[in-house]
């Protein structure tokens, strides 16, 4: 068993579920299904999962979402960023949005260059 403990120090199960809604609501919207949700709910669990630890602070669970998330949907992922790190100014939504813009070019790039390797 995982579990999850929260800020108030209670302590609960896992759930792929409570992710996949947390998640949902981000993507309110947005070009992403419910398959797409679950998916990354697996990617989060199975992170969490490679700790190894049998309780992880329920910051970790919301760490671990961002990354599968902005891989996702950039939109999505700058909404429960901004809850999840609560933005309070919007020069933290505008450092987020270079931050993102930059991984997205890093990701082309990486991208263009593998298909080309694999076109030689």
């Amino acid at each position: 068993m995982l579990a999850v403990v929260k800020r108030s120090g209670v302590t609960e199960q896992f759930s792929r579920d409570k992710v996949v809604s947390g998640v949902r609501r981000a993507c309110q919207g947005r070009p992403v299904d419910d398959d797409a949700l679950q998916q990354l709910a697996q990617r989060v669990e199975e992170s969490i999962r490679s700790a190894g630890l049998a309780e992880i602070p329920s910051h970790e669970v919301g760490l671990a979402i961002l990354g599968p998330l902005r891989e996702l949907d950039g939109v999505a992922y700058l909404r429960f960023a901004s809850v999840y790190r609560s933005f309070s100014s919007v020069e933290d939504f505008e450092k987020e949005i270079a931050d993102l813009r930059e991984a997205m070019a890093g990701s082309a790039a990486h991208e263009e260059s593998d298909q080309r390797e694999d076109g030689d």
